[in-house]
């Protein structure tokens, strides 16, 4: 009984990892983003290249592109465009499913890119994120009350010594106020301040 639950125990564990991973890749997929692709995207699903009114599918690494009537699929290319030069040309990314069922909306939206060149590209950047092996740092939330300085966010709103037990928020200095937000005149003290 003792190895069962054991047995459960794993695999259950690694369906959990497994889940988790799962998750973190369709948020994060800079790897396999080509080299031609432009920078600055954590996740790119799709790019249109509207000076060959084409698109690439990132995940299967694939030429979308339209044949007659029908949607081609193919790792290469179309044969018309075989010399075309991905570094060079425009690519605007798309990220919703199959854009090409709605073609006509972004040939009209995206005609003027056509024949634009400059765009930075993955295999020209110097960020490290682009590396091979890269791997994002870990962000941690910050708890309030984490050892911030008195009247630092993330005190939690803690009365802070010396400001009449109020708790602290921007613009709270500590000091009495005459009840219209400036600080009160002490007595015999006739300049204004």
């Amino acid at each position: 009984m003792r190895k069962l639950f054991f047995a459960l125990t794993f695999i259950f564990s690694v369906l959990v990892f497994k889940q988790a991973d799962a998750q973190l890749s369709i948020s994060f997929n800079i790897g396999s983003q080509p080299k031609w692709g432009p920078v600055g995207y954590n996740y790119v699903q799709y790019y249109y290249l509207p000076d060959i009114d084409c698109y690439y599918y990132v995940p299967a690494r694939q030429f979308i592109y339209l044949s007659g009537t029908e949607w081609i699929h193919s790792v290469l290319l179309p044969p018309m465009y075989r010399n075309y030069n991905l570094y060079n040309g425009y690519k605007v990314v798309i990220n919703e499913p199959h854009p090409y069922l709605n073609h006509s909306y972004y040939h009209s939206r995206y005609a003027s890119y056509r024949g634009r060149m400059g765009q930075s590209i993955i295999r020209d950047s110097r960020d490290p994120r682009y590396r091979p092996g890269y791997r994002p740092p870990v962000v941690k939330p910050e708890k309030p009350g984490n050892g911030n300085k008195p009247g630092q966010p993330g005190n939690g709103g803690r009365p802070q010594p010396g400001n009449g037990g109020k708790p602290t928020r921007p613009g709270n200095t500590g000091k009495p106020t005459n009840g219209a937000g400036r600080p009160q005149q002490k007595q015999g003290d006739n300049t204004r301040k």
